[in-house]
């Protein structure tokens, strides 16, 4: 069980583009309080964690921030998790994984979302190797253990063409026994739902908990919430269902109802 539901919903907070990034407006005023209105939006729709991600920060260094965008994520996410009392993690793209852990460190977060953990694979970014022996050594010298790592495999916008002959579910197994505590299975893209044969495979296999990382709707809801352990929820809790708006209350509302009976 992940935050005490038999499936949890977690929604994200995209936050606008930090310094470091070619699109920051140069206001971290303007950049915390569309985070902070986003995170209160979920909080207030019944969300059981939320996820922050800088996704605005396109395009995206492959395999690390630099240090005025960490120390910017640090104070966002430190504020939603004391201002929202949720549980909350964080990711940075793209494969900032070291990064995250800091930022989390820092912040008393409660999981991270890494791409590139096991295996290596090419993202629109570039190519990606597996950050999990750097990542857990790091987890653990830093005395952070209670700092979840829920890792992408087969991850979407990425080519895995140089491991079409490893399964997701043996993808999984890797990441198990490299000590991840949880994998997230998406579609092709953001938005795109997972096939439902692909998260049929790792429910009994996979040996840790499966998340859903994209596509999740209300509609789709009764579908995929037995199957898995939590549904990490973006696009269709924005206005319109398009990621770049700011979060719908309603939609999320939406959402929260369509899950609470597989809690």
């Amino acid at each position: 069980m992940l935050f005490g539901k038999k499936c949890s919903l977690i929604g994200v907070v995209h936050v606008h583009s930090l310094p470091g990034s070619s699109g920051y407006s140069g206001s971290m005023e303007q950049v915390f309080s569309y985070a902070f209105t986003d995170a209160t939006a979920y909080r207030e729709g019944g969300v059981d964690a939320i996820l922050v991600e800088n996704m605005h920060d396109v395009p995206y260094l492959t395999g690390y921030v630099e240090p005025e965008t960490t120390a910017a994520m640090t104070v966002i996410a430190n504020a939603v998790k004391v201002e929202t009392k949720l549980p909350v993690g964080v990711q940075l793209l793209a494969g900032a994984n070291l990064e995250a852990l800091g930022v989390a460190v820092a912040c008393n977060l409660d999981f991270i979302r890494v791409e590139g953990f096991v295996f290596a694979h090419v993202g629109d970014e570039g190519i990606h190797d597996s950050c999990a022996a750097k990542l857990v050594r790091r987890r653990a010298n830093l005395r952070a253990g209670h700092i979840k790592i829920f890792a992408d495999i087969k991850k979407k916008h990425s080519a895995h063409a140089i491991t079409g002959d490893v399964s997701l579910l043996e993808t999984a197994e890797a990441a198990a026994f490299f000590k991840a505590d949880g994998v997230i299975v998406s579609g092709a893209a953001t938005g795109k739902e997972p096939a439902r044969e692909d998260v049929e495979s790792l429910r009994h296999g996979a040996g840790l908990p499966v998340l859903i990382g994209s596509g999740i709707t209300p509609e789709n809801i009764p579908e995929y919430a037995p199957l898995v352990d939590g549904l990490i929820v973006g696009s269709s809790a924005k206005y319109d269902g398009h990621w770049e708006n700011a979060v719908d209350a309603v939609r999320v509302k939406k959402l929260s109802q369509a899950i609470a009976k597989f809690k």
